[in-house]
């Protein structure tokens, strides 16, 4: 079974960004090979409304039936309270907690991402992670793109 992989709006960003690009599009040469399940979220597509055409336009290159589309729900709405009522991130941080939870309700594999102030770092993990497993949620793989990268055989 194919790794779903839920990609947040920092990885699509990530693509035309001089800091990011290389690995980026080594992830989408990736996604469009169809190696794994693409998993977006409807924050992630709203928030992509707000971005530039060529940024937009990148949820077209995953390929359909690789393409699974989740919902922010009640119970996911619920779970991000829980991380900014525990102190995990702040009230400013409730999109990237609510793309926390989503991805955490839903059960996808790993959360992908570029941002390592409120998603992709240790301390936060562990906190979303201590909640999680509080309320019976499983604990959530947090990774940036470049964990998803092949570097040549099995060496």
């Amino acid at each position: 079974m194919k790794l779903q992989i839920y990609i947040d709006t920092s990885v699509f960003g990530g693509y035309f960004d001089k800091e990011f690009d290389e690995v980026t599009i080594q992830l989408f040469d990736r996604i469009r090979n169809k190696d794994f399940i693409v998993v977006v979220s409807d924050i992630t597509i709203g928030e992509l409304e707000f971005a530039p055409e060529k940024v937009k336009n990148l949820i077209n290159e995953i390929p359909q039936d690789c393409l699974r589309k989740i919902e922010l729900t009640q119970d996911a709405y619920e779970l991000a309270q829980t991380y900014i009522n525990e102190k995990v991130v702040g009230k400013t941080s409730l999109t990237d907690a609510q793309h926390i939870a989503t991805v955490t309700v839903n059960r996808a594999d790993v959360l992908i991402s570029w941002n390592f102030k409120h998603i992709v770092n240790l301390d936060r993990i562990r906190g979303y992670n201590s909640v999680n497993l509080r309320f019976n949620y499983p604990i959530i793989e947090i990774r940036s793109p470049k964990e998803l990268l092949k570097y040549g055989n099995n060496d």
